[in-house]
């Protein structure tokens, strides 16, 4: 692979715990090349979960159930996800390691998808930076920080949340703020997974 594509992503769910059987509900992952700057790719999906969504989680994407009855399920949606991801060299999350990469990783798993070899970069783990006490950044503390707009009635979808995610990442990638990994990300144990940002 020659170019250095990443894919900046994030994801929504019916709920934290996929231990209860949650699952996703939308996915959306923008590509670009990372030397250019240059988006070469996006692939945005809402899924069927076929289950309830947790008042909590929908309060939070306000995706509601029959906002998804006419969408595939994760077994019509997963395989071309990670065929899309398993193109890149880089996954870009914000909590993506927290919540994005395990929980998607594990559904990936659950069908029998392949699971994308990629470096992880997490812009809320590598941007203490941006709060004024060292605290993890949520996405509108990283935008300030950042001087991106962020739109609160946009927020937390998961389309609009990658592309001021990448905007952000863009913004000081080449200052040095955000760095990228020489190791391929590894799924931790169920057990070590945390919550949503």
């Amino acid at each position: 692979m020659t170019r250095r594509l990443a894919a900046f992503y994030d994801s929504e769910s019916t709920g934290l715990k996929q231990e209860d059987g949650h699952r996703l509900i939308e996915v959306a992952a923008h590509l670009y090349d990372l030397d250019t700057k240059a988006r070469v790719g996006r692939f945005v999906q809402r899924i069927n979960p076929q289950r309830g969504i947790d008042p909590e989680a929908e309060a939070v994407h306000g995706i509601k159930f029959e906002d998804l009855v006419n969408e595939p399920t994760w077994e019509q949606v997963g395989a071309k996800l990670a065929q899309v991801l398993g193109h890149c060299r880089y996954i870009v999350a914000h909590n993506g390691e927290g919540f994005d990469l395990p929980f998607t990783f594990r559904e990936f798993i659950r069908i029998g998808a392949p699971v994308p070899k990629v470096g992880s970069i997490d812009t809320m783990l590598q941007a203490r930076w941006a709060t004024g006490d060292g605290s993890l950044p949520n996405l509108k503390a990283l935008c300030f920080a950042c001087g991106v707009e962020y739109d609160p009635d946009k927020a937390h979808a998961a389309d609009y949340d990658v592309q001021v995610m990448a905007d952000c990442f863009f913004s000081q990638f080449e200052r040095g703020f955000f760095t990228l990994p020489s190791e391929i990300y590894e799924l931790p144990p169920l057990s070590a997974k945390k919550g949503k940002k």
